[in-house]
């Protein structure tokens, strides 16, 4: 089973926003399996902005932040074909475009989740259904990735 990871998993393993959830997206991100995940572009592209304007780093160590992640998992690039089905998402579900993006992005790859804070919880599109890791039940897809070893 693939999945994707959203920005905000990212940015809490950088450590923006305190080590409650660094923690907690660290421990998630090493118990994945790393063929398994894949990154959209674009939430490189949102973590730059995040770990510059929000973290202090300067441009070239986030950059440097998004080369280790890239050499750590799949990268999915945005398409014509993505970009347009996440033009229909938002237009259809009222996903902001970047988000919808990401979704498309994940269901391109052949993703089963995608695993954010901010996109609806539970919400499935093209067979991808979003998750949020830091709630205190885990969704049975993710626990079930997580128990493979």
């Amino acid at each position: 089973m693939r999945v994707a990871l959203d920005t905000n998993i990212l940015a809490y393993a950088e450590n923006v926003n305190g080590t409650g959830k660094r923690d907690t997206a660290l421990d998630l991100i090493r118990r994945l399996p790393q063929d398994a995940v894949v990154i959209p572009v674009q939430t490189l592209g949102e973590l730059f902005n995040v770990l510059v304007r929000k973290a202090g780093k300067s441009r070239a160590d986030a950059r440097t932040t998004l080369l280790e992640w890239r050499d750590t998992f799949a990268v999915v690039e945005t398409s014509p074909e993505i970009m347009l089905a996440a033009a229909d998402l938002a237009t259809d579900h009222q996903f902001g475009i970047w988000d919808a993006v990401i979704l498309s992005a994940a269901a391109q790859a052949g993703c089963r989740l995608l695993l954010s804070e901010d996109l609806h919880d539970g919400f499935t599109w093209a067979g991808v259904t979003v998750v949020n890791p830091f709630t205190s039940t885990r969704h049975p897809l993710l626990e079930a990735l997580l128990r493979v070893e």
